[in-house]
């Protein structure tokens, strides 16, 4: 088996989707054996802060099963998701990259987690001995810098319930299955995923409501492929999408 030391490592990998395996195979491809007796697995709850903003940067996180967000607690003292990550990264790379020895934001699990760490200090021994390992990094780096500056500028443009229509169309791009959206509706958690407040998101949840761009079922949000079309449409009379 090609990628055997790694599976041996990290055997929940069998057990998630080809995708996620592949993302792994190619961050670890070239990785020395020693590299894999030093990785450790932990199994988070939905809601626990791995990562605090200001504190030590001294363990490098990858996230093998679930999704967390990052957290910017500096706004006005309220939480404000400002990302959320399904995809590999090694979180704590950037800090390497940039020879900082504090984390520079604070991450939360959505979901429940299965979190690979290893230590700064072997994923630096790592990263200097292998260069395409290196440039790889970097590559992630960059690309998430990219898209999070993308993600800011578009927000200076889109106020009120026009947010929300952005964030609903990103996680129906990102989550969507057979054509479907299933978004748990807490008021709460849209409202940090914004930076709006709660009334401007029971206002904007209404109105889309009333305009038939999302239905209820339950507590969830609910959106079909041809409501997401329309919430994107909403969104690219203001800003370029594409």
């Amino acid at each position: 088996m090609k990628h055997k030391p790694l599976y041996d490592a990290l055997p929940f990998l069998k057990n998630v989707d080809r995708d996620k395996q592949e993302q792994f195979e190619e961050y670890f491809k070239s990785a020395p054996l020693w590299l894999f007796d030093a990785l450790q697995i932990d199994d988070m709850k939905e809601g626990e802060v791995f990562v605090r903003e200001g504190e030590p940067a001294d363990t490098i996180f990858f996230i093998g099963r679930g999704i967390i967000e990052a957290i910017d607690y500096r706004i006005y003292g309220t939480p404000y998701d400002y990302m959320q990550f399904d995809r590999l990264y090694a979180f704590g790379g950037m800090e390497f990259l940039m020879d900082l020895n504090v984390y520079m934001t604070t991450l939360r699990t959505i979901t429940s987690c299965a979190v690979v760490k290893l230590s700064r200090a072997k994923f630096e021994k790592w990263m200097y001995s292998d260069i395409r390992a290196l440039k790889y990094e970097a590559k992630l780096v960059g690309e998430y810098l990219l898209k999070e500056g993308r993600n800011s500028r578009i927000y200076l443009f889109l106020q009120g319930s026009d947010r929300l229509a952005m964030l609903l169309v990103d996680r129906f791009e990102r989550y969507s299955k057979s054509g479907m959206l299933y978004v748990k509706g807490n008021r709460q958690n849209l409202a940090d995923a914004t930076g709006l407040c709660v009334k401007s998101i029971s206002r904007s949840v209404k109105k889309f409501l009333e305009e038939d761009l999302i239905t209820k079922e339950g507590n969830k949000i609910v959106i079909t492929q041809e409501q997401y079309q329309q919430l994107k449409n909403i969104v690219s009379a203001k800003i370029a999408l594409d």
